[in-house]
């Protein structure tokens, strides 16, 4: 068995391709998830990749979920922090709930998930943590004042804790992906996603989300220790930091 990998959102989407992806290159891969038990099933059936429910935006649970990962497959080495929600409207109309329904799953669960697992990695001295944030964290986006203060939060924590885990042979990065052609993206009418968003993307496609595993293949392994507080920016040239 490889080294243990947890992905939080790691059974639909862009999580799902993660998981596969860590899978194929070795690692014992366990995959989060908050609701759908359904695609989790499927998602074992079809791959094999055992899954745990709980929702990152409880500490508690995510403590008790790490637990139980652990308990199953050994120390976590490896986190990969996708989980993430919308909330989206304009910020005149979005309320309370709205905004903090969206900071509690994709910026406190980044600490929710990584609090729980650090204390081991700096005893291992070894760990990874890959963040996935969002094009939208760097450049904000209209409607999604909630989700791009979340993400862009994604990178503050990312850049604090690569400092705090050098010493310990924890790294921790960050990837932004753009446009992917995910279930969610691809239900966006499809004049919308021609005339609109499409043309933004200088490559003139939609990402895979297989392309942004093998960046988290690429962060997570062994040979990438000497890359920490880094932002990987997976947008067909779409915006540049």
């Amino acid at each position: 068995m490889g080294r243990v990998a947890l992905v939080t959102g790691g059974t639909r989407g862009i999580g799902a391709a993660i998981s596969v992806a860590l899978k194929d290159a070795g690692y014992t891969v366990a995959a989060n998830y908050a609701g759908n038990d359904e695609a989790a099933k499927k998602f074992t059936g079809e791959t094999g990749i055992k899954t745990y429910k709980w929702s990152v935006a409880d500490y508690d649970a995510c403590t008790a979920g790490i637990a139980q990962v652990e308990a199953d497959l050994g120390p976590v080495e490896v986190l990969v922090n996708n989980a993430g929600i919308t909330r989206d409207a304009m910020f005149h109309r979005m309320t309370p709930q709205q905004w903090r329904e969206v900071i509690d799953t994709n910026l406190s669960g980044v600490f929710n998930m990584t609090h729980p697992v650090w204390p081991g990695m700096r005893e291992r001295k070894f760990g990874r943590v890959i963040n996935i944030s969002s094009i939208n964290g760097q450049k904000g986006q209209a409607g999604q004042a909630n989700y791009s203060a979340a993400k862009a939060g994604d990178l503050g924590i990312t850049k604090a804790l690569a400092q705090e885990g050098a010493r310990v042979g924890i790294t921790v990065n960050a990837i932004c992906p753009g446009y992917i052609g995910t279930e969610m993206v691809l239900a966006i009418d499809e004049k919308v996603l021609n005339e609109k968003i499409i043309p933004q993307i200088p490559v003139g496609r939609l990402g895979e989300p297989s392309e942004i595993a093998r960046c988290v293949v690429f962060l997570a392994a062994d040979d990438a220790g000497f890359i920490s507080g880094s932002t990987v920016s997976a947008n067909g040239a779409q915006f540049f930091v």
